[in-house]
């Protein structure tokens, strides 16, 4: 499906802030911005760069800035979006219409815009030595195919496995995404390939 009919897609599904959504898009397109769709959602960029979306869940809507980090934030509004993940993605939250001030939205959307034209961006950190759980390695030693193919991916790739596997609390968890991820692994298909 092309952009522009998953765009409208997006917008005219029934959903409990569709007019909610509907309205920040007003205000988007009131900016400068190119509206394009990515991650399933609406992105807006400059110069191909993500600078804000639109976002809906099942308790609230709004915007994801991308380096909202550097936005002033003077309604303190701004949220971390995954607390100890993102350095500078922040999300301001709306439960209803009636929240959405268009003046301020469409003030932190320009902002937003103009800081993305100064160069104002967090820049990705080089990725470390990733660390092979124990799991994961044994998997690894006992196949050939299943080594080389794990080598062939970035490192930052090869991280977003170990983590994956890492980051789970009970030991039956951690079983269950190794069994997930080494058929991905020996396909060449990256943990979250299918959001990028």
């Amino acid at each position: 499906m092309e952009k522009s009919k998953k765009l409208e897609a997006y917008y005219q599904k029934e959903h409990p802030f569709k007019e909610g959504i509907a309205h920040l898009r007003e205000i988007a397109l009131k900016t400068e911005a190119d509206e394009d769709f990515k991650w399933s959602i609406p992105v807006y960029t400059l110069n191909g760069k993500n600078v804000f979306g639109i976002c809906k869940f099942k308790q609230h809507f709004g915007v994801w800035f991308f380096n909202g980090v550097f936005l002033k934030d003077p309604k303190k509004v701004l949220e971390n979006a995954q607390e100890g993940k993102t350095k500078g993605m922040r999300h301001w939250k709306f439960q209803s219409l009636d929240e959405i001030d268009d003046k301020t939205v469409l003030a932190y959307m320009t902002e937003a815009l103009d800081n993305q034209k100064t160069g104002l961006e967090v820049k990705a950190e080089k990725t470390k030595k990733v660390t092979i759980p124990e799991l994961l390695q044994t998997e690894l030693a006992k196949s050939t195919a299943l080594k080389t193919a794990f080598s062939k991916f970035t490192p930052y790739k090869q991280k977003e496995f170990c983590e994956y596997i890492t980051e789970a609390k009970q030991e039956a968890t951690k079983l269950r995404r190794l069994e997930k991820i080494l058929p991905m692994i020996e396909k060449g298909v990256g943990l979250n390939d299918g959001y990028r």
